[in-house]
């Protein structure tokens, strides 16, 4: 005879309201693992309802009729049943395992709560589970199912979370999922110990509250100053769609995003992202839509939306002003469309995909609308080839390099040349660094792959006299990333004492965008020109620098972009002479690159350059080429 002690169910129901009350109040991405966990909320407040109501019966048992005894007890077990089995489908949905991949196997993991279930059922009037006798409430002899079912599913979740813990990335996620399910086996054995207190709803919400601070606070998923959906939840919705996604995406980019946040500052800007995301969810109540950071938004939607016209009124509201705190944003947008309808590998094949279009729109203006884009798909594909390629040739240390020749410009003769990175792809095909280094730079191999560089160049100086070539230097490139790596002059010079050789034979070149942060640019050009490091400033007309900037900078040499040339050589005037004769006053040589024709290379001569590079004398060769053309020192006749 048991009489029940309900001290610890008040406290739990509240707790529970108020995660029910929060959780149902914000938006939900429509996600299995959302779906699963609303059920299990549900459940979870019938399950403390029947518990609190069989037990007051169980308590009453002589004024009751017997089949409401046998009703709320047998009700209770079946939601008891059931709490623990969506648990573990929970965690199996955390773990990414679908049921559709192996029906055999769901059945069998599925057949412990169906066996018991089944005996509390067809045991309602055999005593099985339970039984009502002359003193009350009493176990019945199969009531040990009851707990063989929540062992089963616990010790097999901890099972798959063994197996499957590379799919939970975060280590904070794989120790969450251990612990609610331990949660739940300490609560079983309090129940099997202590049943009279019901402290096993407790334990059960101690789990769900563990499930809903790592998993399920809706926060993790919404964007809050538009209120929608954030980049997380696109890519969780996208993943979870994969191979059956039956769906458009309409996505939209805000051009110029970060110069328009200096312009009407971080505050309005917010607020016009809120009015953006106020008009889409109300005029579009059928899409989903995702704020997918940095001024972009997706919308997601059924194939069967009429998506040109979404796209048209959107455009159009676009050519208004936003109005924000009394103010007026002008905003302007480029547009993807993305067809889901036909399904897709991956996640990231889809999510990379919206950021290539949009790169697309944000690069070449409010005009373009890329609706029907087949181009770039394949775009994606190109980097994924190009992503292994690189990896292979920076693994395998496969990474080539190219020379092409610098002329000294009165001479005509060979005074250096420019170390240019090759890679090839697995046919051999070689991938130009236009393709290669954007990639190299956002997955952080960057590094790697310049030094590898680095010292390609310096072992060719080492095995070859450059100075019986007539060559004083070699010019190596330093992405603007490198050029931030705080002991880049003390790698770089172990290496150069590792081969031998002078640094002053290797000449360093940056970008304008490198120098965008002078004190660091200064800092850094100290520090390796100490080891003997010169520098050149490479594509000199197409960033940041000024006169003022170069002339506190020791730079040896100054390579004018090719373009700053051909407008030269096009349309000639003071500018590009006063500037060339303003360097050379400083003590400065020049390069004059994407020389292509004599007539360019005698004008670049004219005003002053002293070196020349281009297609006139010879495209980036490899290095065998090079020293086949170039071993005897032979003249170069310009």
């Amino acid at each position: 005879m048991f009489y029940w002690d309900y001290s610890f169910i008040l406290p739990s129901i509240l707790v529970l309201i108020i995660i029910m009350g929060y959780f149902f109040a914000l938006p939900r991405v429509p996600i299995k693992m959302n779906k699963t966990f609303h059920m299990l909320l549900i459940n979870e407040g019938i399950v403390i309802v029947l518990d609190v109501l069989s037990s007051w019966v169980d308590n009453n048992y002589k004024e009751m009729p017997g089949f409401i005894l046998i009703l709320f007890n047998s009700a209770f077990f079946v939601f008891f049943l059931l709490r623990i089995f969506i648990i573990f489908t929970y965690t199996a949905t955390l773990l990414h395992l679908d049921p559709e991949k192996n029906m055999v196997r769901t059945w069998l993991v599925r057949a412990p709560f169906i066996v018991s279930v089944s005996i509390v059922v067809l045991g309602t009037f055999g005593g099985f589970i339970f039984y009502i006798g002359d003193d009350g409430y009493a176990r019945g002899p199969l009531h040990f199912i009851i707990y063989v079912c929540y062992y089963f599913y616990i010790f097999y979740s901890f099972s798959l979370l063994y197996r499957f813990r590379d799919r939970v990335l975060r280590v904070r996620e794989r120790r969450s999922i251990f612990f609610y399910n331990f949660v739940l086996l300490i609560g079983t054995v309090f129940r099997i110990v202590m049943p009279e207190y019901m402290l096993f709803d407790t334990f059960s919400l101690m789990a769900i509250m563990i499930i809903f601070l790592s998993f399920e606070n809706p926060e993790f998923f919404l964007e809050n100053r538009v209120m929608s959906f954030n980049s997380n939840a696109l890519r969780r919705y996208v993943a979870e769609k994969e191979g059956t996604g039956r769906f458009k995406l309409l996505a939209f980019v805000i051009r110029d995003y970060h110069e328009i946040r200096e312009i009407y500052g971080s505050v309005q800007t917010d607020q016009g992202l809120s009015l953006i995301a106020s008009f889409i969810h109300r005029n579009y109540p059928e899409v989903m839509l995702f704020y997918y950071k940095t001024g972009r938004f997706v919308l997601l939607g059924n194939v069967e939306l009429d998506w040109e016209d979404i796209h048209d009124e959107i455009r159009h509201r676009f050519r208004q002003p936003w109005r924000a705190n009394n103010a007026e944003l002008y905003l302007e947008v480029g547009f993807a469309l993305i067809d889901c309808s036909e399904g897709y590998k991956n996640a990231d094949e889809i999510i990379n995909t919206i950021g290539l279009m949009l790169e697309k729109a944000d690069q070449l203006g409010s005009d373009f609308n890329i609706l029907a884009d087949d181009s770039a798909l394949q775009d994606y594909e190109d980097r994924i080839y190009v992503k292994r390629a690189l990896e292979n040739a920076i693994d395998q240390d496969a990474v080539e390099i190219f020379l092409q020749p610098l002329i000294e410009a009165n001479s005509g003769k060979l005074i250096g040349a420019e170390a240019l990175a090759r890679i090839r792809d697995s046919e051999g095909r070689i991938i130009p660094p236009g393709a290669f280094i954007p990639v190299a730079e956002k997955n952080g191999r960057i590094n790697q792959l310049g030094e590898q560089v680095f010292e390609k160049v310096c072992r060719f100086i080492c095995n070859n006299n450059i100075e019986e070539m007539g060559m004083k230097y070699i010019n190596v490139n330093l992405s603007p990333i490198q050029f931030m790596r705080p002991d880049l002059g003390d790698r770089f010079a172990t290496i150069v004492r590792r081969y031998g050789i002078k640094p002053d034979q290797i000449h360093l070149e940056i970008t304008e965008e490198a120098i965008i942060d002078e004190q660091m640019m200064e800092k850094q050009v100290r520090l390796m020109q100490k080891n003997g490091f010169r520098f050149v400033l490479d594509d000199y007309g197409k960033g940041y620098s000024n006169l003022m900037r170069i002339k506190k900078t020791s730079f040896v040499t100054i390579k004018i972009d090719m373009e700053i040339v051909w407008d030269y050589c096009n349309s000639m005037d003071a500018v590009l002479p006063m500037m060339i004769s303003a360097f050379k006053s400083l003590g400065l040589s020049i390069t004059a690159e994407g020389i292509e024709t004599e007539e360019m290379a005698n004008k670049m001569r004219a005003i002053g350059c002293d070196y020349l590079q281009g297609m006139l004398f010879s495209a980036p060769v490899s290095v065998n080429s090079f020293l086949k053309k170039y071993r005897y020192g032979e003249d170069l006749n310009v």
